[in-house]
């Protein structure tokens, strides 16, 4: 294949649809189909585990690939759609592509480990002063613990786990026997956890909404607004939140401003950020890889990613 050829790497287990989006981009800016590779051929979980793909440098800014019998010599490597549970198991492959110098905007496992792990990103944005709402990390607290922690952020609170996706496993905590089942919840998953005061975001009407910019390069690409029927449940499509698309210029003052300095705090090149223009305007939490492969998703995201990939 020729040097020029641009790879897409994604986790095809994924059924999110982005990296269809992607592809589109790809074509679409390049005239080429993109070298489609499962990442997952590129994970291990250390150095003694075996995976079936094989990442050379090949000088120059270029790397060469190698997966099921497939095998291509590129300067472009556009890396998404990896879930935040694989990530650690991805690293090394990262590590292995920002050495090689070829050119992608996924190789930065600090910037990705920050944002996955949400114990991380509160202390990131405590040390950069990134607004957001009071909120203790839990490790397998015991019950004392947690509900001293639920009293200290007012008895009304979100638990989510530290590493999660979609709004699974998120909770609205208002009582001590609400408090203790996600305790017993988390403590079954083995996970650490957190508890976040509610920002009580709430429309006129007593709908949830918050929003989400995507940003890229320092510049807001993206802004969608979710509204949750449900008050008790996650502000999150995959729970029910309807999204409609915004006009940049249509966020409420200092949104678009909020979500840019979210995303230079952990570093990310592109990044998805929920928040609130309640409580005086909060980030809730920074995605490194947002779903967009809805209405205008391939204008507004796709195109922009790929194309500064391919900037001399």
């Amino acid at each position: 294949m020729r040097r020029r050829d641009l790879v897409l790497l994604t986790d095809h287990s994924s059924t999110e649809g982005t990296r269809d989006a992607i592809a589109t981009a790809v074509r679409r800016l390049t005239g080429r189909e993109p070298v489609m590779l499962d990442a997952r051929r590129f994970m291990t979980d250390g150095p003694d585990n075996a995976t079936s793909g094989w990442i050379e440098d090949t000088g120059g800014g270029t790397v060469r690939l190698e997966a099921e019998g497939r095998a291509v010599t590129t300067d472009t490597v556009v890396v998404y759609e990896i879930p935040p549970h694989r990530r650690p198991a991805f690293a090394h492959c990262q590590r292995l592509l920002r050495a090689s110098g070829v050119r992608s905007l996924g190789t930065d496992v600090e910037a990705w480990r920050t944002a996955t792990e949400k114990d991380r990103t509160v202390e990131r944005f405590a040390r950069d002063s990134v607004p957001q709402m009071p909120t203790v990390t839990l490790s397998r607290p015991s019950p004392e613990a947690a509900a001293e922690a639920f009293e200290r952020l007012g008895g009304d609170v979100w638990a989510r786990p530290c590493v999660g996706m979609g709004g699974s496993d998120v909770f609205h905590v208002t009582s001590h026997a609400q408090l203790v089942a996600a305790t017993r919840h988390y403590a079954e998953l083995g996970a650490d956890w957190l508890i976040a005061q509610d920002a009580r975001n709430f429309t006129a009407d007593g709908r949830r909404h918050q929003y989400r910019v995507v940003v890229l390069a320092d510049r807001a690409i993206r802004a969608t607004e979710h509204l949750q029927a449900d008050p008790d449940a996650p502000c999150n499509e995959c729970q029910g939140a309807v999204s409609s698309t915004l006009e940049i210029e249509e966020l409420p003052a200092g949104i678009e401003e909020l979500a840019i300095l979210a995303t230079k705090s952990l570093g990310l090149p592109l990044a998805g950020v929920d928040l609130a223009a309640e409580s005086g305007g909060v980030v809730f939490e920074v995605n490194v890889h947002p779903a967009f492969n809805r209405i205008r998703g391939v204008e507004q995201v796709a195109i922009p990613y790929v194309a500064a990939h391919l900037r001399p």
